[in-house]
């Protein structure tokens, strides 16, 4: 054994050599390297494996955690719990709660959809929840839903649609955002909002109620939240110009100094040129009914030429004349130089309904290649219903041709409707205004022009309110007569 020990002295610090060892041993010696080799062997591949298992097992999480969110449910079914799987129900207190079912008789694709009853309780409130993983915090999402209801009073304000986003911890992720922009489709209603995710935010709880609605019972089907490319900015150059006319004795003269203040101060690529109320008889002297003119006419002939020529939109008031009706009108021609429509001013001051002006009926919107765009003209600013009626239907920038007007209320209209708003006056000053209310530009001396490059796509969110502009389309108590 003597002869054994150096061998195993060495073995550690060298290979094993079986010329060394006796011939008795040279075959024990061999065999055992070989055994040792298929163990080393058999480890080497066991680890090999083990490390492409895990390579695997990463590969397909990496894979699962980067797919973007696609989630669309419809035929809904009853768990074990009686809900369909995924969601559960909720209201504040027991008592407001509405009743919640699955109807398999009422729906739009498959059978089966989340119905919710008022449950002839006034102070009703609750429906259906969905909680969404896989949100990629400042990613954008888009979600719809459809539904149908009977007897309800109020769809804007009883039919209630909420994204509470949440952090991976379960707490609130910023601000809920309200689903409102709606199309009828058949007996169902989409409804539906492009938005991104707070940067905190790792899944958001869908929520579908019936509000303070006791007679009547909401139906939703097609249930869907998908990502969807970032929209990026939506931007605008808007120019609105500040100038009077002064000792002129013709609508082509006034026009023809508006047109030179417009090549000498608007930039080549401004997308939409305001100019002011009336801006064919100020300066001239002459009564409005002298002034006025059919639409189309002269000024629009020579204004479309203007638009055609610098590719913008041009909106500027004017007076009409429509059989022996005259209307203080605003125009609104294309970048093409086409007429795509007018608003004629809804409220007349005491002067021009003693001058013989007849009041318009009816506040348009009109859908450009940027945007939706409303006008008010002037004294219309004084009452809030104008501006209202022009956000609710989608107006982002309204436009407010004047001959002057109250900063405090042009800045109001602009602040309660959550939009821009943009006024072009002869008074102290022409402005550009943000839905914050915020001067974006302004023109103060008379000859200038106020320019601002806005953009549509931009949220003005409140740390504390959220997105008021959504609120406010889903919060307005339409249905409270005002009589």
């Amino acid at each position: 054994m003597l002869w054994l020990l150096p061998w195993k002295a060495t073995a550690s610090k060298q290979s094993l050599d079986s010329s060394q060892l006796p011939d008795s041993f040279a075959a024990y010696a061999d065999r055992q390297r070989l055994e040792w080799l298929q163990v080393a062997n058999g480890a080497v591949m066991t680890f090999i494996r083990l490390q492409a298992g895990a390579f695997l097992l990463v590969f397909f999480a990496l894979g699962a955690m980067a797919a973007p969110l696609n989630i669309h449910q419809t035929g809904f079914k009853p768990a074990a719990n009686g809900y369909p799987a995924g969601w559960s129900v909720w209201s504040a207190r027991t008592e407001i709660a509405p009743k919640t079912f699955i109807d398999t008789t009422h729906f739009r694709t498959g059978p089966g959809s989340l119905a919710i009853g008022g449950n002839s309780n006034s102070a009703e409130y609750g429906g259906w929840e969905y909680l969404a993983s896989g949100i990629a915090p400042g990613h954008w999402y888009r979600f719809a839903a459809y539904y149908r209801s009977a007897g309800l009073q109020s769809l804007a304000s009883q039919v209630v649609t909420r994204l509470d986003w949440r952090t991976a911890d379960g707490k609130l992720a910023g601000q809920p955002d309200y689903p409102y922009a709606t199309t009828p489709e058949g007996e169902w209603t989409r409804i539906s909002l492009d938005v991104p995710a707070p940067e905190s935010a790792a899944s958001v709880k869908i929520e579908l109620y019936l509000a303070n609605a006791p007679q009547a019972t909401l139906w939703w089907d097609d249930i869907s939240i998908e990502e969807i490319p970032d929209p990026g900015p939506r931007q605008v150059t808007v120019a609105t110009v500040k100038f009077q006319p002064r000792d002129t004795h013709s609508a082509e003269e006034n026009l023809g100094q508006f047109l030179a203040l417009i090549d000498r101060d608007v930039p080549a690529k401004t997308d939409l040129i305001l100019l002011p109320e009336g801006m064919t008889a100020t300066g001239t002297g002459k009564q409005d009914a002298e002034m006025a003119e059919p639409v189309p006419g002269p000024t629009t002939d020579r204004l479309g030429e203007v638009a055609r020529r610098r590719h913008a939109y041009i909106v500027a008031g004017i007076y009409e004349r429509e059989g022996p009706a005259v209307y203080n009108t605003a125009i609104f021609l294309d970048r093409e130089g086409r007429l795509i429509g007018k608003y004629r001013k809804v409220y007349l001051p005491r002067e021009e309904v003693e001058a013989g002006l007849t009041p318009g009926n009816d506040l348009p919107v009109f859908r450009t290649d940027f945007g939706k765009v409303g006008i008010m003209i002037c004294w219309d600013v004084e009452y809030a219903d104008p501006a209202r009626a022009l956000a609710l239907k989608g107006a982002e920038i309204i436009l407010l041709p004047a001959a002057d007007g109250n900063a405090t209320l042009i800045k109001a209209r602009a602040i309660e409707n959550h939009a821009f708003l943009v006024s072009s006056t002869y008074g102290k000053s022409s402005l550009i205004l943000d839905p914050n209310g915020e001067v974006l530009a302004d023109a103060t001396q008379d000859g200038t022009v106020a320019i601002a490059r806005i953009d549509l796509n931009r949220r003005y969110d409140d740390a504390w309110l959220g997105n008021m502009h959504e609120r406010f389309m889903k919060e307005l108590r339409l249905d409270l007569s005002v009589k």
